[in-house]
């Protein structure tokens, strides 16, 4: 405990020492460009306990065993010191900021990394899928808990693989992947209203099954679904056609998808786009993010302030990456040629901030909470190896929590 209380005194010490630059919008596109997910308001949890006088205590332990120097390669964080990892072999918690770590893996999963797909509403409610090895596309075990991991409950499901989406602790959808081939990618969507214990399929646009549909091509590749409410959702990817950005909409629970029709500049016209991803920030005011992939290489931030019937392109275009947090309506984080490019009035100016550690190319993923708060995942592939590493000032200072 002595120990832990070190840890925490040492992260609140730890201050910015590198100032960020500052740059309208319109001026980001001059950029020099180089090859280089989302985050909920935070939610009451049993993290912490606060004393008389207002000032916070230790956090309470989690009754689960403890791990050693995880080697973490997601992370997903609620808030500032609450939060889920996926190891190899394990799914983590922690509720000190990522000092200290618990084993809360369901005693019938024994291998986790990219067998499991992942989704953590809160601190204490989270899902877990995993694939039927001898079935993998149609069948497959979802756990679920709503007391942070301690206790799990299982049941089958009709599908193995996909990407899930909550809305709350009951309502969720599930875009299920049933196979990639030749740039066509075979999707099924389902739909659950008691917390993912049955699910109803609304849509299958594979040829092969009775009733398929062809509203949302077979052609493209899905990566990713980001429902509005439980009618309403977009499924975005890639179809590797120049001026093409392969975003659908469905607003009748995805019985029927309608092509979503984006402004696009002379130069992304000419480039192969990839939506990146989609993320509401309230039933009208979202965000679109495109890689463009062409003489030069970008990302492009696109918003809507109707519900996503109308798209425009903010005037920012900064360097091509992966890896980016839409925190709110306001803040949001990019990174890319070794820099973090933070906005705090919704794409109107940008920060750039240079990290005090070289990420590169071994950042494989972070996670910030707000514009000051982050989680950064590097990953040494001579080693086989993943370290974390977190901010308190915006991405400028960075410290190794596990080495």
């Amino acid at each position: 405990m002595k120990k832990l209380l070190l840890s925490l005194i040492s992260i609140l010490l730890i201050t910015a020492c590198n100032a960020p630059t500052t740059q309208n919008a319109s001026e980001m596109s001059a950029i020099p460009t180089q090859p280089a997910t989302e985050k909920a308001t935070a939610l009451p949890t049993d993290a912490q306990t606060f004393s008389a006088a207002g000032e916070t205590a230790l956090p309470i332990e989690i009754n689960a065993p403890l791990v050693e120097t995880p080697q973490i390669m997601r992370i997903d964080m609620l808030d500032p010191v609450n939060g889920w990892g996926v190891t190899d072999t394990q799914i983590v918690r922690t509720n000190d900021g990522g000092v200290t770590w618990y084993n809360v893996t369901p005693q019938a999963i024994v291998e986790a990394g990219y067998n499991v797909k992942e989704y953590f509403l809160s601190p204490l409610r989270g899902w877990l899928l995993t694939a039927d090895p001898d079935n993998y596309y149609a069948s497959g075990t979802l756990y679920q808990t709503s007391d942070g991991g301690i206790t799990w409950t299982s049941n089958s499901v009709p599908f193995g693989d996909g990407v899930l989406a909550f809305l709350d602790s009951d309502n969720g959808w599930l875009m299920a992947g049933l196979g990639v081939g030749a740039g066509n990618m075979a999707v099924a969507i389902f739909q659950t209203t008691d917390g993912g214990v049955t699910w109803e399929r609304t849509f299958i646009n594979d040829p092969n099954v009775e009733g398929f549909g062809d509203s949302l091509p077979l052609s493209g590749l899905k990566s990713g679904i980001a429902p509005l409410n439980m009618q309403t959702a977009w499924i975005y990817g890639v179809v590797y056609a120049s001026g093409s950005a392969y975003v659908f909409r469905t607003d009748d629970a995805g019985q029927t998808w309608s092509s979503v029709q984006l402004p696009l500049s002379e130069q992304m016209q000419n480039a192969d786009l990839i939506a990146k991803g989609i993320q509401f920030t309230s039933a009208t005011q979202g965000f679109l993010v495109l890689e463009a992939l062409g003489a030069k290489n970008s990302t492009v931030i696109y918003q809507t302030n109707d519900g996503g019937k109308t798209w425009q392109s903010t005037n920012a275009t900064l360097p091509e990456t992966d890896l980016f947090n839409i925190l709110s309506a306001q803040e949001m984080i990019f990174y890319g040629a070794d820099q973090f490019y933070v906005t705090k009035d919704a794409s109107a100016t940008w920060s750039i901030i240079p990290p005090d550690v070289v990420f590169g190319e071994s950042l494989s993923g972070f996670d910030f909470v707000n514009a000051s708060s982050g989680w950064a995942i590097t990953y040494d592939s001579t080693n086989s190896h993943y370290a974390l590493y977190r901010t308190e000032d915006g991405g400028a200072t960075w410290f190794g929590i596990i080495p």
